[in-house]
């Protein structure tokens, strides 16, 4: 009997616990292709769902390693977690890898448990935006730029023309609000844990350690130790991954259009996100 007890794939074994595992990496941001992937709830819910629809599980664990990007996204897969979890009745176990910043923590919040290594990032609990202006390079090279409108604000905050107060106080306001969104959702999710720090919400960002003394995250931990303490050593992790098509590449969506076409759009598009990205990883010393 043991032996072909031995010949099941491990989650069909009675005696094992069955842990699906989902990892969340990389610039949080609308949109994405086969090229370059994004991530946001196109490209996570069906992970997710693969994950809480394992009935025999009793948890599903999550890394993030993220150093943010869209707020909308990041909330909506925290959103999609949160959802999950309270209709399959499971709990979420969050684990920060080289960093939760930002986006990567609003999603982080949806674990009922965040851990982080002692030399994680976590934090940044803020709302930026960022832009260049180009008015003096366009008088320089002689361009003469022309833009018709109906309605005065269509240009609000055009990188060709000098900064307005009245379209910089516009965006404060808008980032205030997305900030006291965030603000809220760490001070719901967090509770009493929260240690009121003045620069807690601040934007500021902190190690584990000092993440797990202020409360944003729980425990110092690796995802393998942490879930064999908490279900024994027969305790399986499983990775969730997208499904394989026919020549075994990972089925993200229809592709349309000539293939080499798509290849230098995505090329030219893809520099300004990996100069973004770039950047956006290096804030954080990474």
């Amino acid at each position: 009997m043991a032996f072909y007890k031995s010949l099941l794939p491990k989650r069909f074994r009675r005696d094992e616990i069955n842990i699906p595992v989902v990892q969340l990496q990389g610039m949080i941001m609308a949109g994405g292709s086969q090229f370059r992937p994004a991530l946001n709830l196109a490209t996570v819910a069906p992970l997710l769902k693969k994950a809480f629809d394992d009935k025999r599980a009793p948890a599903v664990a999550i890394s993030i390693n993220s150093p943010g990007g869209s707020p909308v996204q990041s909330r909506l897969i925290f959103r999609r977690i949160r959802d999950l979890a309270e209709e399959k009745n499971k709990k979420v176990f969050i684990f920060v890898e080289d960093l939760a910043a930002s986006g990567g923590y609003m999603i982080a919040l949806a674990g009922d448990e965040i851990f982080a290594d002692p030399t994680s990032i976590v934090g940044s609990i803020g709302v930026v935006s960022a832009s260049f202006g180009f008015t003096d390079l366009i008088k320089k090279i002689g361009v003469d730029r022309r833009v018709y409108t109906a309605g005065k604000n269509k240009v609000t905050l055009d990188p060709f023309q000098p900064e307005k107060k009245a379209d910089i106080a516009h965006l404060k306001s808008l980032q205030l609000e997305v900030h006291q969104v965030f603000i809220d959702m760490v001070r719901e999710r967090r509770g009493s844990k929260l240690v009121e720090d003045e620069d807690i919400f601040s934007g500021l960002f902190w190690s584990g350690i000092k993440g797990k003394e202020m409360g944003l995250v729980d425990e110092l931990g690796d995802m393998r130790t942490v879930l064999k303490e908490r279900y024994g050593e027969k305790a399986n992790l499983r990775l969730i991954t997208m499904p394989r098509g026919l020549f075994g590449r990972k089925v993200t969506g229809a592709a349309t259009g000539d293939f080499s076409s798509r290849i230098a759009e995505a090329a030219a598009a893809g520099v300004a996100d990996v100069v973004e990205e770039r950047a956006l990883w290096s804030r954080y010393g990474l």
